[in-house]
């Protein structure tokens, strides 16, 4: 079988057993640029393997996403019989470690949820004015969503008599119920009013959170307002984490944050850890216990917890 085919096969092939695949798939397509698609897949040379994980970039998790996409076509097309063998190097050099998130304090957030520094970093601006984006970064640190879970809720999305939020079908092909706390309900129940005075449509499918003319928020454009709110805010970045804090970091400080209290309540952390994995919505514990190395302070709850066990206290 050609390559091009195979490919298109492999990707309908995954996404009939539930993965979407949409990176990898854009990463398989991209391979054509340095292969030839309508050569038979044994025809791939190591050469063009190579050049293609190499690209124009230093080394960097992208190109380990580069060889997850091609080891994973390789042994569908080998087991399918449409190659007899695979091009892949036998090793692989070392992937340099992630950049841990920027866990913002309850200061910086403080200063990013002011509603006159949010309204002055918006002066001017022609789509997404300064309550929507408030609301927004409310939803991400306070119910702990990703962006495209905030931007994809509708009106019959959000149930505020019942202050809960239905997150459907978004990472994983999963569902789930986000419950809300009082704070975050009130937020949104304020911006109601405020939706329905703009152009925004009313339908139930309409999303909740919309530009002034009522399209969907679109990750660039929130981006940008949020590199202006944050200089506004002088929220710079670094100690520890990344140089350039990132509105997915709001989600990583919610888990953190959530933690941390944990501890300092005396809860049963490691009973709680299932309970905010399947808020988070991840996939495995796996996903969720990272989070619990990523601050000196978290780091000094549990270390406070542990001499309080060793002395004889409970375990948690």
């Amino acid at each position: 079988m050609i390559l091009r085919d195979a490919i298109e096969q492999y990707v309908a092939w995954r996404r009939a057993h539930g993965a979407k695949l949409t990176s990898v798939a854009n990463l398989l397509r991209d391979f054509l640029r340095y292969a030839d698609g309508d050569a038979n897949c044994d025809q791939v040379s190591a050469a063009q393997v190579l050049a293609f994980l190499a690209g124009k970039r230093p080394l960097a998790w992208h190109r380990v996403n580069k060889h997850y996409a091609l080891s994973g076509f390789w042994r569908f097309a080998i087991s399918r019989g449409h190659a007899t063998g695979s091009p892949l190097p036998s090793s692989e050099p070392k992937a340099p470690p992630r950049t841990p998130p920027y866990i913002y304090t309850h200061d910086d957030l403080r200063r990013l949820f002011d509603p006159e520094t949010i309204a002055n970093s918006r002066r001017g601006a022609v789509q997404l004015d300064a309550v929507t984006l408030r609301t927004l970064l409310l939803m991400l640190y306070g119910a702990g969503l990703r962006f495209s879970e905030a931007t994809g809720l509708t009106l019959a999305d959000v149930d505020l008599d019942e202050a809960i939020l239905t997150i459907r079908a978004t990472k994983f092909y999963k569902s789930r119920l986000v419950p809300i706390g009082p704070q975050l309900a009130t937020v949104l129940a304020n911006y109601m009013p405020v939706r329905r005075r703009g152009r925004c449509a009313q339908g139930e499918t309409s999303f909740l959170l919309a530009n002034r003319d009522g399209t969907r928020l679109a990750s660039s454009t929130v981006q940008s307002a949020f590199d202006a709110l944050r200089r506004s805010a002088g929220v710079p970045g670094s100690a520890g984490g990344r140089r350039t804090p990132r509105l997915h970091d709001l989600r990583h400080s919610f888990a953190v944050h959530s933690l941390t209290s944990w501890y300092r309540q005396g809860a049963d952390v490691q009973r709680l850890l299932p309970v905010l994995s399947t808020y988070l919505g991840h996939s495995d514990l796996e996903g969720t216990k990272v989070y619990l190395s990523m601050t000196p302070e978290l780091l000094q709850q549990a270390a406070l917890r542990f001499a309080s066990y060793a002395e004889g206290g409970r375990h948690a």
